[in-house]
């Protein structure tokens, strides 16, 4: 059944098949199980413009975070929620990824369902992720400039 399934598939992309061909095996070692997720991480990021600005907001957070002089606890809070953001961004291109190959290019409801669902998410990471920089990161940033007008 399998073999019927990947020959169609072959055939329906015409090609493509021998890019996921390793798809299919396990790796061989710890090694090439890294190497497999940072193509994942780097795949993201160069298809993905929500994950280039996740980086990009990241990178700025922890920047922040140690200019304000933050303990190691709160930038442990927001390395930690920058974690929790970036992994449900990749979460959501793989399921877009595995939708788009399931579907392909017909419109289906569940496939619309799917995508909103893991895009939203990410927003609700997001949105927490936000509100704990702003609990952790503002409050230093903004009381030399108020505490001196008070």
């Amino acid at each position: 059944m399998t073999q019927k399934l990947l020959a169609a598939y072959a055939e329906k992309t015409s090609g493509t098949l021998h890019l996921r061909e390793r798809s299919y095996r396990v790796a061989t070692s710890l090694m090439s199980s890294f190497r497999y997720a940072w193509a994942g991480v780097q795949y993201a990021f160069q298809t993905q413009r929500n994950f280039r600005i996740h980086t990009a907001i990241a990178v700025t957070a922890i920047a922040l975070g140690s200019l304000l002089r933050l303990s190691p606890v709160e930038l442990a809070v927001i390395i930690l929620t920058i974690a929790v953001v970036m992994g449900l961004e990749l979460i959501n291109t793989a399921l877009e990824a595995v939708v788009d190959l399931t579907v392909g290019k017909e419109y289906h409801d569940l496939a619309r369902i799917a995508k909103d669902c893991a895009a939203g998410a990410v927003l609700v990471g997001a949105t927490a992720a936000l509100a704990v920089a702003a609990a952790l990161i503002l409050p230093p940033l903004v009381y030399p400039v108020l505490g001196t007008l008070f």
